[in-house]
């Protein structure tokens, strides 16, 4: 039982001691106790993190590098047993988890990179050469900075904001969901063991009460959050109210357009990971598949078979494609979403809302396909968070970039082609902020977020480090 919670860089006794079980989402097995966060050790972290950020002392840009360069070496040293954890407690396929360690690394590397070269103070040349001024740009740290996190992607999701907050010289409190306090207590030790100096960081799992009083606390300066867009709209209103900062990457319900001249079995093969990864609990899955009509009932057989191929149990099996939801709420709330395919008119090709056989003891859903999905079904615009796929008809490519865009949301999407230069000219059309060609990687040096509800603010590279900085400007006579 871990009993302690990491405050400012120390492990310290919580206000409540309470035990908290980790359950399995694969077989409802305790697999640890562990304490959470109370309003009471907000109070605690905030005032650690303001005191060190207002009085210091604070480390140069270069020793902030190197402090985060030694983070991302001790990870990539413990890739396997981060992995491993993840798969324990979210029920995430082990496979999964260990095909993005280095994808971690790529991210963090992004960060690094962009601030190496980043300008944090420059003398600007006045624009009237005869002017008698010049004047100093400072690119300086917001101040506290409160991230919070969702639990599908905990490493992920925790290293885009504490890494470029941590980079440009801010103090973070790290809210992580009480699912992943095993994998996120992992990455406190290696904040501490990297050297990330006392104050500056406190990692602390907590329910969504506490998480409110974080949000709202006064002593806070900007918060960073992944979520859903309900929680979004609630958090922008909180921080609105004391004009604080704020960045959200926020829910996604991403179209994937197959153009008519594909071949089959490169689409179905990379969407069974692009629409299906993490076991559907992803804000980038390509879960709306569009389809021409001209091929529509070819392609539907198609993706019948991959998902049929997409193995559901243990997910420490290597066989297994899709392991359990993370709880008992979201299995539920994914066997509703499929009822209501069902009562909405669509076809249900392949699954439906019973557990799969021989899985009763976990969260397990079965991977679910619809066919002659109209746009405006709930099954199309709401987001499932689940291995549940809905195949949508289109005349012409105009129509698909009408349906494609015909969504409250803007986060991801995929065009899929034989020709990429047609596809690219189809992506430029779509309102969403990131598009991938042909099941291209989503990239870490360019800027990753949302179009619409899907969020504001851009996370990775130099754009992420720009949310974490305010600018002062510094004009004195010659």
């Amino acid at each position: 039982m871990n009993t302690k919670l990491f405050l400012g860089g120390v492990w310290t006794e919580p206000s409540d001691p309470t035990p908290h079980d980790i359950v399995s989402p694969h077989d409802q097995s305790v697999i640890a106790q562990v304490v959470q966060a109370q309003p009471a050790d907000i109070d605690r972290a905030v005032e650690i993190a303001r005191n060190v950020f207002d009085n210091g002392p604070h480390l140069s840009p270069a020793e902030r590098i190197a402090v985060l360069r030694r983070y991302n070496s001790l990870r990539e040293q413990r890739a396997d047993e981060i992995a491993s954890v993840i798969a324990a407690e979210n029920g995430s396929a082990l496979w999964f988890c260990q095909a993005g360690q280095p994808g971690l690394s790529r991210q963090a590397n992004s960060f690094l990179k962009a601030a190496e070269t980043f300008g944090w103070e420059e003398t600007l040349a006045p624009s009237d050469p005869g002017a008698p001024f010049t004047s100093v740009v400072r690119r300086v740290p917001v101040g506290v900075v409160a991230a919070i996190i969702p639990w599908n992607s905990p490493f992920s999701a925790a290293n885009a904001k504490i890494i470029p907050a941590l980079l440009a010289g801010n103090a973070v409190i790290l809210k992580v969901s009480p699912e992943n306090t095993l994998s996120m207590n992992l990455l406190a030790s290696l904040l501490s063991e990297a050297g990330v100096p006392e104050g500056m960081i406190s990692v602390l799992a907590a329910d969504r009460e506490t998480s409110e009083h974080l949000v709202k606390h006064p002593g806070v300066d900007k918060i960073a959050f992944t979520g859903s867009t309900r929680a979004g709209r609630r958090i922008a209103s909180l921080a609105g109210e004391q004009l604080k900062r704020v960045s959200l990457e926020l829910g996604g319900k991403s179209a994937a357009i197959i153009l008519d001249d594909v071949s089959l079995p490169s689409v179905t093969a990379g969407l069974k990971f692009g629409s299906l990864l993490n076991n559907g609990e992803s804000c980038i899955a390509q879960t709306r598949i569009l389809a021409p009509r001209s091929r529509y009932d070819e392609i539907v057989a198609a993706l019948a078979e991959m998902v049929k191929s997409a193995k559901v149990g243990d997910p420490t099996d290597p066989s297994v494609f899709i392991g359990p939801m993370v709880r008992a709420d979201q299995q539920q709330r994914v066997r509703d979403y499929i009822d209501l395919g069902v009562a909405e008119g669509a076809t249900l090709v392949v699954g439906g809302s019973q557990i799969p056989e021989g899985l009763d003891k976990g969260f397990y859903v079965t991977p679910t396909l619809f066919a002659d999905v109209d746009n405006s079904m709930r099954i199309a615009q709401e987001e499932i968070f689940g291995p549940v796929l809905a195949v949508i008809a289109y005349d012409d490519e105009d129509d698909a970039v009408r349906i494609a865009n015909d969504s409250e949301y803007g986060l991801s999407g995929g065009v899929w082609s034989a020709d990429p230069s047609r596809a690219l000219a189809v992506a430029r059309r779509l309102r969403t902020g990131t598009v991938t060609v042909n099941g291209a990687p989503i990239g870490f040096d360019g800027p990753f977020g949302g179009f619409k509800t899907s969020g504001i603010g851009r996370e990775y590279g130099a754009v992420g480090l720009t949310q974490y900085i305010e600018y002062q400007t510094i004009t004195k006579a010659k």
